[in-house]
């Protein structure tokens, strides 16, 4: 038996799978990545890669006997034994004919081949009868191939080479006479299946130039597949594989390869390089074209269950199932045969010594030391002469010795076994680790030490057990112990995990010790210094946290097999994942749950994997099959949970289109997919609604929304799959409309008749307040008439009694004073002037009323019994001369502070006037040395002229400026004694331009 021979890339699906019919006759892939497979007597089934979903005549399809299939667009032509139907969204529409058998869509159209003759499909002539001669219209239209220039009709009755399938066709010629199942173009060849006479290979532009390929017969279909390889399909005996250069036999795939029957109809390829298998009682195939290979029962092995896997010199052991023990080589698989009843039992342990003899160990039945002797053997042989001839060779003997606990063995529960130089050491379940030697030429037994807790192993379910690069033999047990014995000490070794997870496997590689656990992944630290133990982690996961297997390859991968399958773990030299690669079911790694430590690498290369379903065995290869990113499709837009049908999605996807929507429409739905038949469980997606961030990745296919917006939004959704490639985004834009109340045509309306109403009603009031106003101004300027009378009559009081004390002034110096009589009275001539005509203006500039105050201070200083001195500052903008003020405003406050400040203080007198501006008004202060103004006011006679001037002045500021804009206060020195007196006004800044 070839080893080749019996390799098996093949997952069937079945009726236990969710297959509604074992007779699968066609099957393709949509462009979602869909699976739609046609059956005889099951109707029509949709595969995602997990479920199947079935459509049969009642709902709507025409016959549930399927021998054809197309897809165009977003619709599925189903070729039935009735006639056509097409699957539209869930829905059918029908049309009879005779029995469909094939599909080809070439110059735009759509063409049926069916049992008499062909037929054309478009959606305004719907299905046609195509007539084009007698004998073709009769024939069965088994297959049809357009080359670019000619049509190629395979029929019952011949190969037909046609210019044109019409019956005004020029050029009519049957090719070849036979039943003919299948025709397809390879490079410049045409290659045409008979159903009994094997295949026609032909030159394309000369049919004469030809040859025939008599096997394989009673063919049904064929195909192209990795670029040269022939894939024929038949129904006696499975597939034959045929290169396409010299058309030479590759291989064959039958029942002794792993299909359940030889009637194939169908091998189409999905995009990701998977080959399916439509089978006539075996239902669906998927054949991986990969670098795995698995051994079953239906390949040669006695069991599934793969135990322990060990690879010695002489090839890879394997225990199977309670099946005793497989040998697999370059010849075969080898089963023993079941000597004794230590066969029939759970081996758990399998290993081989230095001398090539085998070791393993058992569930209840001890070890078995599988011994393997170079022994004398003689061989007798008779010559012409008759006399008999005695010679000795060497001959390989093999021997099965038992050891158990009736010759001294702790336990007949062996877990771990490894043969040593000097001794063997075996993991027993519940006695502790023994140390031991067996001597087979007089069958005994010396167990050198066993190892329990009174040595320091405190848990004694062992779980794993290794012989370090060091020489240590460490162990691990269930409860998450790990040591190591040396020198017959038992050393603990402190891991950080958790109590109670199970740590099931150990292993060294590049100074590092990595430990598989259950539930907690993988840990690793340094070997030479096992301490400070690390969780595996990286940008990627782990598809499983049970870790049964752990091993290298020859490429540097880290393998870890669990109950998901495997992962191939790119590590990067800081031992941080930087990559993950999952192999499962629908990756070819058939045998799903691994089982505990069964794994090994031969001396080539290959990794064994045992596992519940089997022994599966990976070839390293340099190159990897590329994913390809995946593609995310609408697959439904509901409004209030209620599938918008109208939608053809595909058209509204990542387009302008934008679906309007009423305002009570504000709940709306979407549904996405990503189909992935290798990995459907492992597809993500994110969403997000117009510019907002990207919702985390998630299993959900579905989004809903509920009381949104009115206006604009974007549905955005992107998938990503299990290598984390992620999809181009794709969007689907709808626009709410707003309301009546909301619309921006009625808002101005209203807006604009609210201003009309408040304009009408704002006039009215604008009138009524105008009258008001022109009653109140009229009443203003009486006001101001009477208070300009009464400034007048206040500076007509003020000139008399100003004159009055200047007269006596004058007197008084007559007799002893003449000069300063006669300055006094230039002075005062100059001032009464000045005071004449200001009186009868309402304002004068600035420096006019500097010029009369200057004028002022003079007599005063003139007549004053005691010195002072007076300084003016101007520090305005605009100048003095453009600033107009009302007459004799200021010259009340002089007075005062001269009369009742300076002249009544005991220090020498000083009196300064100051005008400043700001872009608003006028400032102006009159600050003083004298005694204070309430000190002052204390000491005068409250019916002073000088106190009702400053009253009537303090009238006319605040109706000028308003209240509060006069301002006096006392000015104190540090000793807290006062130092005078300053008032400071300002009003609004008025010029004469």
């Amino acid at each position: 038996m070839h080893l080749a021979a019996q390799n098996s890339q093949l997952r069937a699906y079945t009726i236990a799978d969710g297959l509604p019919q074992s007779q699968v006759y066609d099957v393709l892939q949509d462009a979602m990545g869909y699976l739609w497979l046609g059956t005889q007597g099951g109707g029509l089934a949709n595969f995602d890669g997990e479920n199947f979903e079935v459509w049969n005549e009642s709902d709507g399809l025409l016959s549930n006997y399927i021998d054809a299939l197309h897809t165009a667009n977003d619709s599925l032509f189903v070729g039935t034994k009735k006639g056509l139907s097409i699957k539209v969204k869930n829905n059918f529409v029908n049309y009879n004919s005779p029995q469909i058998l094939q599909f080809n869509t070439a110059e735009n159209v759509l063409y049926v081949g069916t049992k008499k003759g062909l037929y054309s499909y478009s959606k305004n002539k719907k299905l046609c009868k195509i007539s084009i001669n007698a004998e073709i219209d009769s024939s069965e239209i088994n297959s049809i191939l357009f080359d670019g220039n000619y049509y190629w009709l395979a029929t019952n009755n011949g190969l037909w080479k046609l210019n044109a399938l019409s019956e005004s066709a020029t050029e009519k010629i049957k090719v070849e006479a036979n039943n003919f199942k299948s025709v397809i173009q390879h490079n410049n060849k045409i290659l045409a299946a008979t159903f009994d006479d094997g295949v026609f290979i032909m030159v394309k532009e000369n049919t004469a130039d030809q040859f025939l390929m008599p096997e394989p017969s009673r063919i049904n279909s064929m195909s192209i597949h990795n670029t040269d390889e022939l894939w024929i399909a038949t129904d006696n005996d499975g597939i034959t594989v045929v290169e396409t250069t010299k058309f030479s036999e590759l291989k064959r795939l039958n029942t002794a390869n792993g299909l359940a029957t030889p009637h194939i109809r169908k091998i189409m390829e999905d995009d990701n390089g998977n080959l399916w298998i439509a089978s006539s009682g075996g239902g669906l195939y998927k054949y991986f074209q990969n670098n795995f290979k698995h051994y079953d029962q239906s390949t040669g092995l006695k069991g599934n269950r793969i135990y322990a896997v060990h690879n010695a010199a002489d090839g890879l052991w394997l225990s199977t199932s309670e099946a005793g023990l497989t040998k697999v080589d370059s010849l075969g698989i080898h089963p023993l045969p079941n000597e004794s009843t230590f066969f029939d039992v759970k081996i758990k342990t399998i290993t081989s010594d230095s001398k090539g003899n085998l070791w393993a160990g058992s569930d209840n039945r001890g070890l078995l030391f599988r011994e393997t002797k170079m022994v004398d053997s003689l061989v007798f042989s008779s010559s012409e002469t008759f006399l008999i001839n005695i010679d000795t060779v060497s001959v390989e003997r093999t021997t099965n010795h038992i050891i158990d606990e009736s010759k001294g063995f702790p336990s007949d529960w062996v877990r771990t076994v490894i043969a040593d130089d000097d001794f063997i050491w075996a993991a027993t379940y519940a006695h502790g680790i023994v140390k031991f030697n067996y001597y087979s030429d007089n069958d005994s037994l010396v167990v050198r030490k066993t190892f329990s807790k009174r040595n320091g192993i405190t848990d004694m379910l062992i779980k794993g057990m290794v012989k370090g690069p060091d020489g240590k033999l460490w162990y691990s047990t269930q409860n998450g112990h790990l040591g190591y014995i040396e020198n017959n000490k038992v050393t603990s070794i402190e891991t950080g995990l958790e109590q109670q997870t199970a740590i099931g496997t150990i292993l060294f590689h590049d100074e590092t010790i990595y430990l598989g656990t259950s539930g907690k992944g993988i840990w690793y630290a340094k070997s030479t210094n096992p301490v400070n133990f690390q969780q595996l982690k990286g940008s990627k996961n782990l598809s499983s946290n049970n870790i049964y297997q752990l091993i290298f390859d020859e490429q540097g991968y880290l393998w870890a097999g669990s109950e998901r399958g495997v992962d191939k773990i790119e590590l990067n030299p800081e031992n941080e994942i930087v990559d993950v690669y999952h192999f499962g079911r629908n990756d070819g790694f058939l045998g799903i749950e691994t089982c505990l430590n069964a794994v090994d690498k031969d001396a080539n290369g290959n990794i064994w994997f045992g596992a519940i379903y089997g022994l599966t065995k990976h070839i390293p290869s340099e190159s990897k099959k590329t994913a390809a990113p995946p593609t995310v499709y609408f697959t439904g837009v509901e409004e209030r949970y209620k599938n918008i049908d109208s939608l053809v999605l595909k058209d509204w996807t990542n387009s302008n289109k934008i679906l309007q929507l009423t305002p009570e429409q504000t709940q709306l739905g979407f549904s996405f997919r990503t189909v992935d038949v290798d990995h459907p469980n492992e597809v993500e997606y994110r969403t997000k609604l117009d510019d907002i961030e990207w919702s985390p990745w998630v299993k959900e296919n579905k989004q809903n929304f509920a009381g949104l917006a009115y206006g604009a939004h974007t549905f955005s959704a992107q998938s990503r799959n299990y290598r984390w490639q992620e999809s181009e985004p794709i969007t689907f834009s709808f626009f709410i409309d707003s309301p009546l109340y909301k619309k921006d045509w009625f808002q101005w309306s209203v807006l604009t008749l609210t201003i009309l109403v408040l304009l009408g009603i704002g006039l009215f009031y604008i009138r009524r307040i105008k009258a008001k106003n022109r009653a109140a101004q009229e009443h203003l300027k009486t006001q101001n008439y009477l208070l300009t009378l009464e400034q007048k009559a206040l500076q007509l009081q003020m000139n008399p009694h100003f004159i009055f004390n200047v007269l006596n002034g004058v007197k008084a110096m007559a007799g002893n004073k003449p000069e300063k009589m006669d300055t006094t009275i230039n002075s005062f001539a100059i001032l009464l002037r000045e005071t004449l005509q200001n009186s009868r203006k309402e304002h004068i500039s600035l420096d006019q009323e500097i010029k009369a105050l200057r004028h002022y201070v003079e007599v005063e200083q003139l007549m004053a019994q005691k010195p002072f001195e007076c300084s003016f500052s101007v520090d305005t903008n605009p100048d003095a001369e453009e600033i107009l003020i009302p007459p004799m405003l200021i010259q009340p406050f002089v007075e005062n502070a001269i009369r009742h400040g300076i002249l009544k203080g005991e220090r020498a007198g000083e009196l300064e006037i100051a005008f400043t501006t700001t872009k608003s008004h006028l400032q102006c202060s009159i600050i003083d040395n004298g005694m204070g103004i309430f000190k002052s006011q204390n000491e005068k006679p409250k019916t002073d002229h000088q106190s009702m001037a400053l009253t009537v002045t303090k009238e006319r500021l605040e109706s000028i400026a308003g209240n509060n804009t006069l301002k006096i206060s006392e000015i104190k020195n540090e000793d807290g004694s006062i130092g005078g007196t300053k008032i400071s006004f300002k009003i609004p800044l008025l010029t004469d331009y």
